[in-house]
C-alpha cells in the first residue's frame, strides 16, 4: 500500500485517477491530505494531457469527512488560524469545480460532510448501492460552510434545509432522488464498469469544447434568458471558428472519428 495520502494515476492516456488514500482512517481529511489534493487539482488544471478526472476512495469508504485528530487540534486554533485552515479547504473544492476537465466522483461506502462536498462539486457523480451520505456538521456544533455552495446547487435549498439542519444520513437512492448522484449501481464492479463508460464518452468529445461547455453552464444557470442571449451567440460563433470545430465537422462528413477520439 502506498503511503501517499492522495494517489495520482496517469497511466491511461487522457485520464487522471485521483484516489484518497487513507483507508485505515476512512479517507478522512486532514491538513496534509487537503494540501496534497489542492496541489494535484492545480497540476491537473494546467495539464494538456488530462481530459477527464476520476475521484475515488481507497478501502471501504469514499471519505468520512474531517479527521478527528484535526478537529481536536482545531478546537485550540485562533480565529485567524481557523480562517487560514478553512480557506485551504475552500480552495480545494473551488479548484475542483473550476478545472476545465470533467470530474467524475466514483462513490462507495460513506461520503460524509467534506466527502459529500467532493461528490457535490464533481461534474458527474455515480455510486454503488452501499454508499451513504450525510452532513453531520451541526451534530458537532459546526456548519457545512465551505461545501454549501456545491451541495445546495446539487440538491437544492429545500432538501438542504432538511439535511443541513438534521444531520441525518441517507442512502444512494435518496441521493439520486435529490440530484446529488447521476446514477446508482449494484456494487463496485458495476461502478467500475459505469465509470469506464463515462470516461469513454468524455473522450469522444473535444477537450476545448468540453471546457467551454462547463463554463457555459455557469454562465446561463439561474439567469434570465434575455441576459445571456448575446453572450451565448458570441460564444458559439467563436467556437465554430476553432480548429476543433472544423475537425469535428470534417470527421462527421467523412464518416470517421475525430482526431481527439480514441481510434
Amino acid at each position: 500500500m502506498s503511503d501517499e495520502l492522495v494517489r495520482l494515476d496517469l497511466t491511461r492516456e487522457g485520464v487522471a485517477v485521483v484516489t484518497l488514500n487513507r483507508p485505515e482512517m476512512h479517507n478522512a481529511f486532514n491538513p496534509d491530505l487537503i494540501e496534497r489534493l489542492g496541489e494535484i487539482f492545480g497540476d491537473i488544471e494546467t495539464s494538456d494531457g488530462v481530459r477527464v478526472v476520476l475521484i475515488e476512495g481507497a478501502g471501504k469508504s469514499f471519505s468520512a469527512g474531517a479527521d478527528l485528530a484535526w478537529m481536536r487540534a482545531a478546537a485550540d486554533y485562533t480565529e485567524a488560524d481557523n480562517r487560514e485552515d478553512a480557506g485551504g479547504l475552500a480552495e480545494v473544492f473551488f479548484r475542483m469545480r473550476e478545472m476545465p476537465q470533467p470530474t467524475i466522483a466514483v462513490v462507495h461506502g460513506p461520503a460524509i460532510a467534506g466527502g459529500m462536498g467532493l461528490v457535490a462539486a464533481a461534474d458527474i457523480a455515480i455510486a454503488s448501492e452501499n454508499a451513504v451520505f450525510g452532513l453531520s456538521e451541526v451534530r458537532l456544533g459546526i456548519i457545512p460552510s465551505v461545501i454549501s455552495p456545491y451541495v445546495v446547487e446539487a440538491i437544492g435549498a429545500r432538501a438542504a434545509r432538511r439535511y443541513f439542519l438534521t444531520g441525518e444520513r441517507f442512502g444512494a437512492e435518496e441521493a439520486f432522488r435529490l440530484g446529488l448522484l447521476h446514477a446508482v449501481v449494484k456494487d463496485r464492479a458495476a461502478l467500475a464498469s459505469l465509470s469506464e463508460s463515462l470516461v469513454d464518452a468524455v473522450l469522444q468529445g473535444a477537450k476545448g469544447a468540453i471546457g467551454e461547455a462547463k463554463a457555459l453552464i455557469d454562465l446561463v444557470a439561474h439567469r434570465d434568458v434575455a441576459d445571456v442571449v448575446d453572450e451565448t451567440a458570441r460564444r458559439i460563433a467563436a467556437r465554430r471558428a476553432t480548429a476543433e470545430a472544423k475537425e469535428g465537422l470534417s470527421s462527421f462528413l467523412e464518416k470517421r472519428k475525430p482526431s481527439w477520439a480514441p481510434q
